[in-house]
């Protein structure tokens, strides 16, 4: 029997507070943004998918993308919280952003290889590509 609530989707920050974005989205990263620094990252996005538990609960999953709004979309962040992993929640988020950004001439992401296969189930191909980490600048502060 699932005890999980129901997850629900919404590509707008309505009703959503610093509080909501606690619980372990930046697994791994040494110097992970605080959730008021999340929330602003969140804002300054073009787009954003979040999964919630319960239409008002707290933040479980979320998807963001930056774009010029006219030809491109470039998708930096998808993370969903440990506890509710291999649900498909991922999934919908990618469906929900890429159903977004659908007017676009191209979305890119870069992801680590392992993810590569995730990736390619929505129709995207690899690539390569370039980027620089300024690590001390990782929380966001």
């Amino acid at each position: 029997m699932n005890t999980q609530p129901t997850v629900t989707y919404q590509t707008t920050l309505a009703g959503v507070t610093a509080a909501d974005l606690t619980g372990g989205f930046w697994e791994g990263w040494p110097n992970p943004p605080a959730p008021e620094t999340h929330l602003r990252l969140l804002e300054g996005s073009a787009h954003v998918v979040l999964a919630r538990a319960a239409a008002d609960g707290p933040v479980i999953g979320f998807i963001t993308a930056i774009s010029d709004g006219v030809l491109s979309a470039y998708i930096p962040l998808l993370e969903v919280l440990p506890n509710w992993r291999d649900q498909g929640i991922g999934a919908e988020l990618v469906t929900r952003m890429q159903a977004e950004l659908q007017h676009l001439y191209m979305v890119d992401l870069l992801c680590d290889p392992e993810l590569q296969p995730f990736y390619a189930r929505f129709g995207m191909q690899r690539a390569s590509g370039m980027l620089q980490r300024t690590y001390a600048h990782q929380s966001g502060a």
